[in-house]
């Protein structure tokens, strides 16, 4: 783990300490950082689901053959 300073608005710290129920900073700018790049995943997830990519389930002989 690398120690980092950083300038933080406190306005900015303490809504993200209300939103994440969190208490102390530390555990705050953890928090937010893990859910920034979970909310990217699951948005890359809901793209390719509504891109197509399960297409093959939404008709039931492919769905068969796909789950065989």
């Amino acid at each position: 783990m690398t120690k980092r300073l950083v300038d933080l608005d406190d306005a900015d710290v303490a809504a993200a300490r209300a939103a994440l129920g969190t208490t102390t900073l530390k555990d705050t700018v953890t928090k937010a950082l893990k859910e920034a790049a979970a909310s990217t995943a699951r948005r890359r997830e809901v793209e390719r689901l509504v891109g197509g990519s399960m297409e093959e389930l939404a008709d039931r002989e492919q769905r068969a053959h796909v789950w065989r």
